[in-house]
């Protein structure tokens, strides 16, 4: 039997709405996924424009009964190791898998619209943006140190924070569609629930 067969139909509905190498995508979140079920997911497809190239990433990420899957796949480099273009191009696809004990933080961020008119019609959530770390990476955010005193030129240093951020996605209603939006809502909210279990 295909093993791709055995994905819930609405999370291959949303891989191949990206119209990105479905099979593939399917085939390496199944292979991660082996014979556990999937308790709810989110897909994202972005795309990057550079000169007169596009780079193509989709994400999927997967909560079963015990892990959290990322399964990153890219468009692949134009040549091969040795130089040589690679006309049919490529895609790469990286999985990675967190026990959900080791999950330590899900953070969900709003943007809404006419803020003041909050769930009335003219306001509505226009960005979101998704966290979730298990403290594989760091980021450093520094900053020169500033001195009350205006004439002061002495050296302070830095200073700055350091936040886990293993993974971020962004979607908005005006790039992803307003139902995107409130799946990642929706997904962001039910991890965050779990995770406080």
């Amino acid at each position: 039997m295909n093993p791709t067969a055995m994905l819930p139909s609405d999370l291959r509905q949303e891989i191949d709405a990206c119209g990105y190498f479905p099979q593939f995508i399917e085939d390496s979140v199944a292979l991660a996924l082996g014979d556990e079920q999937v308790t709810s997911h989110l897909v994202h497809h972005e795309a990057s424009f550079a000169n007169d190239e596009i780079s193509r990433h989709v994400t999927v990420i997967i909560v079963t009964g015990t892990r959290l899957l990322v399964v990153h796949t890219d468009d692949g480099p134009a040549v091969d190791a040795l130089g040589r273009p690679s006309p049919a191009g490529r895609a790469i696809t990286s999985c990675e898998t967190i026990p959900l004990a080791n999950l330590k933080q899900v953070s969900l961020s709003r943007a809404v619209s006419n803020p003041q008119d909050f769930g009335a019609p003219g306001s509505e959530v226009v960005e979101t943006w998704l966290t979730l770390g298990w403290g594989t990476m760091r980021r450093m955010d520094l900053e020169p140190a500033a001195c009350p005193d205006p004439t002061c030129e002495a050296d302070h240093g830095y200073t700055g924070t350091v936040v886990g951020d293993d993974i971020t996605i962004r979607m908005s209603a005006a790039a992803d569609g307003a139902d995107k939006v409130g799946r990642l809502v929706a997904f962001a909210t039910g991890l965050q629930r779990l995770l406080g279990k």
